[in-house]
């Protein structure tokens, strides 16, 4: 039997076979397969999801500005800046906004002339969501030409005056893309015609030159960090290992089999920040394309007979390895509660979690936050009843309540809602903090998909329903942004990675262990494991 955990008081949904789930939410695939008793929520309920919205995106150094929304009036320009003009891209913020248009046009509306800059909400909107319908590389290659064209780039001698208006623009158009995009880079083609149109200019301005330098060396500054994490990944999934079904058995003899949680950390403000860490590195390598690569299918206007881009490339390493975490962190939960031989030292296990997942609410730390309260659900320990007995759960149900399903989540987005405006007005990185229930990120981005044809039937790209994908996107690309401002424990850091943690039936086998069956049913599950390891041994 497969299960699909439905967050709060054990309620589940049943699947006969896995299939059936991935049909349901087909990015989760690789998931299932891996970890059939992995507890990823899938929340299935009736209407479109509404992820809450700021009504900015976001302006940082790293070349992000805001999305959907113009500037404010009176807002200053930097000097030298490309000004955005009034061009068919004009502010998507202010009408008529681009609903839909034909791919031809939206590359169009993406190249700068000497008198026109598209709005970056555009430029970032395309960008994101073009790929569905053509590779970068050709996107950019593209560009390249009908800037040669339109500006003569070919001809002998150049436009010295043209050029010097024309080349800040195409400059500031490949600067967001490098930055926003950094991993299109990865292909030499995208490279070689980032080079090729830079080249064409530089004769007329040798500042071209030093720029075209700067934006090299920064673009291998951030593959480079890109190659890191995903290192950085594989390394800590080898490390990461689980407890021998067989060990359960031997828990009540000393010395105990493994550390606890408490003895590496008895301070749940400081457990919360270090996993506020985790969550932090995690979303720092998941790029914007990753979202729409998640649920990518061939566009059916490709006549050619080539696997599509997306077929070829769909790359969500990143964000699959943001999912593994929440899952190991939910079994990690489960373990740290049902390993302990004495009832006593389990309820103190469940108080400990329950203000981690208290102070993870406070932080922002929302991820983390759904992940202790789902591992506290799920049957193996929602089950002792001694166990709970002697705990003071009022904290927990007051939790629960606030990560509450019904409604779509309302209480949630409504938290959520506060700490993203707390955020927009914080005066430090501390309040700054926003980190989503990422699933539920992900459900929302699924139906968006699921909801709204890329394509409408006059074969124009829905570009509407691009905008609000990029205006989604667009908030997580800002909350990611944020240094985490606490201090990094290695040995908590080291201890949440690699600590073993029990399988669903090691998770089911300690807990039958501590507290027996109460029915017929659990009596022969307990009495199956118990078979099953000791045929193992």
């Amino acid at each position: 039997m497969f299960y699909l955990p439905y967050v709060f008081n054990s309620r589940k949904i049943q699947v006969e076979r896995p299939e059936s789930a991935c049909r349901l939410f087909p990015f989760f695939l690789f998931l299932i397969r891996q970890h059939l008793q992995c507890p990823l929520l899938f929340v299935l309920q009736s209407g479109m999801p509404q992820t809450v919205c700021s009504g900015t995106m976001f302006t940082t150094s790293s070349g992000f500005s805001p999305h959907l929304a113009c500037a404010e009036p009176g807002e200053e320009e930097e000097e030298g800046a490309p000004q955005e003009g009034p061009g068919p891209a004009a502010c998507l913020a202010d009408g008529p906004p681009i609903t839909s248009a034909s791919l031809e046009t939206l590359i169009q509306n993406l190249v700068p002339t000497a008198d026109y800059y598209p709005e970056k909400a555009y430029v970032f909107t395309f960008l994101l969501s073009a790929r569905l319908f053509i590779p970068p590389s050709e996107l950019l290659s593209r560009v390249c030409e009908q800037c040669i064209k339109q500006q003569q780039l070919d001809q002998s001698p150049l436009d010295t005056v043209k050029v010097r208006k024309f080349g800040p623009k195409i400059l500031q158009l490949l600067t967001e893309w490098t930055e926003t995009f950094p991993s299109d880079f990865r292909d030499e083609k995208m490279v070689g015609h980032l080079k090729d149109i830079i080249h064409r200019i530089a004769p007329c301005d040798e500042a071209y030159w030093k720029t075209l330098n700067q934006m090299l060396q920064k673009l291998s500054q951030r593959l480079a960090l890109l190659s890191q994490g995903e290192e950085s990944i594989v390394k800590v999934s080898l490390n990461a290992s689980s407890i021998s079904d067989k060990l359960v058995a031997f828990k009540t003899k000393p010395p105990p089999i493994q550390k606890d949680i408490l003895s590496i950390c008895n301070d749940p403000y400081m457990l919360a920040q270090q996993l506020t860490h985790v969550e932090l590195e995690h979303l720092r390598h998941i790029g914007p394309e990753e979202f729409v690569q998640a649920f990518v299918q061939k566009d059916p206007l490709d006549g050619t007979q080539q696997p599509s881009f997306s077929e070829q490339k769909k790359k969500t390493t990143n964000l699959e390895a943001y999912v593994r975490w929440f899952n190991r962190l939910c079994y990690l939960v489960a373990t740290e509660i049902c390993m302990p031989a004495k009832k006593k030292q389990r309820a103190t296990m469940i108080e400990f979690f329950i203000d981690v997942a208290r102070e993870c609410f406070n932080i922002g730390n929302f991820n983390s936050l759904m992940a202790i309260i789902s591992g506290m659900n799920m049957t193996p320990v929602s089950r002792l009843k001694k166990t709970w007995s002697k705990t003071k759960t009022a904290k927990f149900f007051i939790l629960e309540h606030q990560m509450d399903p019904t409604g779509n989540f309302y209480n949630y987005r409504t938290a959520l809602r506060g700490a993203a405006h707390r955020s927009q007005t914080a005066n430090s990185n501390r309040e700054r903090i926003v980190i989503p229930f990422f699933s539920l990120l992900i459900k929302d981005i699924y139906f968006l998909n699921e909801g709204c044809a890329n394509r409408l039937p006059n074969g124009h790209v829905n570009f509407e329903k691009f905008m609000e994908l990029a205006r989604q996107v667009g908030e997580f690309m800002t909350w990611k942004q944020v240094e985490c401002p606490f201090e990094e424990d290695r040995a908590i850091l080291h201890y949440l990675h690699t600590a073993p943690i029990f399988s669903e039936d090691g998770l089911y086998l300690a807990s039958y262990e501590s507290e027996s069956p109460e029915n017929q049913v659990e009596k022969d599950r307990w009495k199956a494991l118990r078979s099953n390891v000791l045929a193992k041994t």
